[in-house]
């Protein structure tokens, strides 16, 4: 009989459950855990939309695997690509075919790179600075009946970027770009989560975050996020949320998403946010596809935003899901929550 494997991290105080790592509490084929990193120019403007990169990596404890995904828009175009390692018994070393991740300093500093290889449609040189404090989200989980669809912890940080990128031969400078970084860990089955909405909102003064989920008729499920000033100082988190906003087509009209989204050129709206202490944010923005999701629905679009008391910046604004009465009218997966 052969005993559990191994890895070189078992050999540190970092265990959580009475198991070798990367063994989780709940053995699931959608549990992983995952970086997330997003950036765009902080000029940016809405008829002059900039470049986009976001890079992710996971690794999936049932398939022994790690995987990194480059997505975004650059020139105009969006770019896709998939880079796959099974764990080999490494499931730790933050790497996968061209691309790594190194955290030079936790909650600080985070290296990027993407080697300019065939398979990688953008190489990366990239720091991430952190401009504010690092968020924890409160647990999340919905069910349909007794299935988990989504059991998750979360982490959000808002940060500047430096250093180059390299596209079509070209290798262009990253100075001081906006954006956000994530961390998250637990069981998340995309294609059956009703509605979700990621908002990653950089204003001069520091982030505004939310991360919200809703039930096809609107039911809230989830709401959680903050207000982290630039300054570092202590975040201040959010305790309400609503919104109103619309797909928009190629003239900036509204237009219905369908089945597929295929006339959604961009996103319009506002939405409100309620602070700990009462205090509230409302803004405004507009924009266009960072990435469209094509089959899981919705995806990223590049925001223009203004709050109700001026303040200028821009935004990533995630919507996804497979059924909301009013993103998404006809369902595109069975066995949604709550069942």
């Amino acid at each position: 009989m052969t005993g559990p494997r191994l890895t070189a991290l078992d050999e540190l105080f970092v265990h959580q459950i009475p198991e070798p790592l990367p063994q989780v509490a709940t053995h699931h084929e959608h549990w992983r855990e995952s970086y997330f990193f997003v950036l765009h120019r902080p000029d940016h403007r809405l008829h002059q939309p900039g470049d986009v990169l976001i890079l992710a990596l996971a690794h999936f404890p049932a398939r022994e695997e790690m995987d990194a995904l480059q997505l975004g828009m650059v020139d105009g175009q969006h770019v896709f690509a998939r880079h796959v390692r099974p764990y080999d018994g490494d499931p730790h070393t933050t790497r996968v075919g061209p691309v790594t991740v190194e955290v030079v300093e936790p909650f600080r500093t985070v290296r990027l790179a993407v080697a300019s290889t065939p398979e990688a449609p953008v190489g990366l040189d990239l720091t991430f600075r952190a401009r504010t404090a690092a968020h924890a989200l409160r647990r999340g989980t919905m069910r349909y009946r007794d299935e988990i669809v989504w059991d998750q912890s979360h982490m959000i940080q808002s940060g500047t970027y430096d250093g180059s990128y390299t596209a079509g031969g070209t290798t262009r400078t990253v100075d001081g770009w906006w954006g956000q970084r994530d961390h998250s860990w637990g069981i998340r089955n995309h294609q059956r989560c009703p509605l979700w909405m990621w908002l990653a909102i950089q204003l001069p003064d520091g982030m505004l975050g939310v991360w919200h989920w809703e039930y096809a008729n609107g039911a809230r499920v989830f709401t959680d996020g903050c207000f982290a000033p630039a300054d570092g100082g202590e975040p201040v988190p959010v305790v309400d949320f609503s919104h109103q906003l619309r797909w928009t087509d190629g003239d900036g009209e509204p237009v219905d998403y369908g089945s597929d989204g295929a006339a959604v050129r961009g996103l319009a709206g506002t939405v409100t946010v309620t602070l700990e202490g009462g205090g509230t944010v409302t803004v405004e923005g507009q924009g266009t596809w960072a990435m469209p999701y094509g089959p899981l629905g919705g995806g990223q679009h590049q925001m223009v935003v203004r709050t109700d008391d001026g303040r200028e910046g821009t935004a990533i604004y995630e919507i996804t899901g497979a059924h909301h009465h009013r993103y998404f009218p006809i369902p595109r997966a069975d066995r949604l929550p709550p069942g």
